[in-house]
């Protein structure tokens, strides 16, 4: 079923439980933010993936603003839903006019979210907020710093330092002994349990 409508910013207050905009502070970054995007371009976006039937589906809103945070401060969806579940201002930033206890969903909602919209959803995602930013986001050319990248390393793993240790003892095998090379020798039926070198 599609999602439920955003909740109207423009309704009466409440003097025993305040809106949760009235408590926060409108100078943080995440409610200046959040009232910086285009919200409803994304219901329009992603309203049609949703079937006229079936239990309501979560509000989009909350979703894209999850992985929007997700991306914000680098955190897996386990910490996403948990920094929401912490911060008024991220349930702010979610679209939420009082504060809510309790985890909103279980993590794996971003992935089905994710896989619903694809990768033409994602793009619109980052356009648009890419368009927050206006011009100044707009760059002729990027300098990337590559040495934060991953590099193409392979890491020695159990497997691969058996395979290395066979081939260099085969390797060893194959060559003719050198003169200083240790004797065991046998005295009297008894094995010494240590070599002895050869005198040159």
């Amino acid at each position: 079923m599609k999602p439920r409508p955003a909740a109207k910013t423009d309704r009466q207050s409440s003097f025993l439980l305040p809106d949760l905009s009235a408590q926060l502070d409108p100078r943080h970054e995440l409610c200046r933010l959040a009232h910086r995007i285009d919200w409803t371009a994304f219901e329009q976006s992603f309203s049609s993936l949703y079937s006229e039937e079936g239990r309501p589906a979560l509000a989009i809103r909350r979703m894209v603003g999850l992985l929007i945070l997700k991306q914000l401060y680098n955190l897996s969806d386990e910490r996403a839903v948990e920094f929401w579940t912490l911060s008024g201002y991220a349930q702010f930033f979610c679209g939420e006019t009082e504060l809510q206890w309790g985890s909103p969903y279980e993590s794996s909602e971003l992935v089905h979210f994710r896989k619903r919209i694809g990768p033409v959803g994602a793009e619109r995602i980052l356009s648009i907020s890419i368009a927050v930013h206006g011009p100044k986001a707009r760059e002729k050319e990027i300098v990337l710093d590559t040495t934060t990248q991953e590099k193409a390393i392979t890491y020695p793993v159990d497997t691969k330092l058996y395979a290395k240790v066979a081939r260099l003892g085969a390797k060893i095998a194959g060559k003719p002994l050198t003169p200083h090379t240790h004797r065991f020798t046998h005295i009297f039926g008894s094995q010494r349990a240590f070599p002895r070198r050869s005198q040159s």
